[in-house]
């Protein structure tokens, strides 16, 4: 589980008709005591003794588990305590950032390091909430950003098509990947687009279902279906326009349409989140999930979760892929602590720790190539799992729309499939 959840009404009211120009880097809010991560060791003198809260989501005992270990990692090299504020939806940090901001709280806030990416980060950026170290962004100048793959991955640098300008640091990579278990007997080929699992979908009732939007998986299957049958998918990395919307859109609810009646339960009722369609599949109840995470199958069966006759598949036409990362308010009581942590999270420790299916699975953002021996060694170590696909059986990356669109997607979609629909 990767990107972080959004709340479908605070995501509105925070982005808002977000438009092309109004996405530009804002006018920092300088404080003299805000550090220069261009002068580390002044950073780690400063961030000694600080204590970081880290707002990141808490739905999932091993992710908790790794941030756990990362804190106590940090506590003992760095002199920096961490602490792991749960969250069930992102949006929520960002709606308390808002509201000290709007209070004119400025200095001193509650959060320090937000898990976020998308939609969340678009509505950041947008309402001047990030912390920017003067103007120019803090990330590149951290000493771990060397590492990182930001050459060979656009995620890195543009999170849903919003150019990132160093105000948010990588930790982790996904793409959206599909698995079922081979040991149960399925009615046909296993589906190679949206339209076929469809399709499938009939031959195999009730055997499919998925998450509720706004929830952030459900969310990214719809991205996943619109990438594929939007009429002209390149109008979906400009911000939505209302006069376009409903000829871009028509062939996913058209399809939506066909899907629901044959899912589980009718499509009457959805799985809750990813851990509940997880369970679906463990009890039998699906044959067919997915996770934003190409490791997640492995993970699972590393856990005794699934059986190992579970295995992964993608579509051969492509399925979205982004970056995850962690955001500094502008506000940050604990800024340097903040600089240390997130600097600590792209360090080849720490991602080849993150990498291990027995621990979270999670790809990492480094370029290996760009290791010492002794840290390319501890991912060559790594055994990703019976299940993981090897990259180059993972497909393209399809890019994420413009986080406008899921805005007015999430409307129509709980318009004509939400409760007591």
């Amino acid at each position: 589980m990767h990107s972080t959840f959004v709340s479908s009404a605070i995501r509105r009211s925070l982005l808002g008709a977000v438009t092309a120009s109004a996405i530009a880097l804002v006018a920092p809010f300088a404080h003299a005591a805000d550090p220069d991560p261009k002068d580390w060791d002044a950073v780690l003198a400063q961030a000694k003794g600080q204590t970081v809260y880290f707002n990141a989501w808490g739905g999932a005992t091993n992710i908790n588990d790794y941030i756990a270990w990362a804190g106590g990692i940090v506590a003992e090299r760095y002199g920096v305590t961490v602490e792991h504020v749960k969250l069930d939806d992102t949006a929520n940090a960002v709606s308390t950032v808002l509201a000290e901001k709007t209070a004119g709280r400025d200095e001193g806030g509650s959060i320090d390091l937000i898990w976020i990416n998308g939609e969340n980060f678009a509505a950041m950026k947008d309402k001047g909430l990030m912390f920017t170290a003067g103007g120019d962004g803090w990330v590149e100048k951290l000493p771990n950003w060397s590492l990182v793959d930001f050459e060979n991955n656009a995620t890195i640098q543009t999170d849903f098509t919003i150019p990132v300008e160093g105000l948010e640091a990588p930790w982790g990579g996904a793409k959206l990947v599909f698995f079922h278990d081979e040991a149960r007997e399925k009615s046909g080929p296993l589906p190679d687009s949206f339209l076929e699992l469809v399709d499938w979908s009939k031959a195999n009732k009730g055997r499919f279902s998925y998450p509720a939007p706004p929830d952030f998986i459900g969310s990214s299957l719809l991205k996943q279906a619109l990438s594929e049958l939007a009429p002209e998918p390149a109008k979906l990395l400009q911000p939505v326009e209302a006069e376009e919307f409903e000829a871009m859109t028509a062939p996913l609810f058209a399809a939506l349409d066909a899907l629901h009646p044959n899912m589980w339960r009718s499509g009457r009722a959805y799985p809750k989140n990813y851990p509940a369609m997880l369970q679906l599949l463990a009890d039998g109840e699906l044959d067919i999930i997915f996770a934003f995470n190409p490791a997640a199958a492995s993970a699972e069966i590393a856990k005794n979760t699934l059986p190992d006759t579970v295995r992964s598949f993608t579509f051969s036409g492509g399925t979205l892929g982004n970056t995850h990362f962690t955001a500094i308010p502008y506000n940050a009581n604990a800024k340097a602590g903040a600089l240390v942590f997130a600097n600590f999270l792209m360090s080849a420790e720490a991602q080849a720790q993150k990498q291990d299916p027995n621990i979270w699975g999670d790809p990492t953002i480094l370029a290996l190539d760009r290791l010492s021996a002794e840290d390319k060694a501890r991912f060559d170590a790594l055994d990703l799992g019976i299940a993981t696909l090897k990259p180059d059986e993972l497909g393209p990356k399809l890019p994420e729309p413009h986080p406008s669109w899921m805005v007015e997607i999430e409307k129509e979609w709980t318009r004509r499939y939400g409760a007591g629909n």
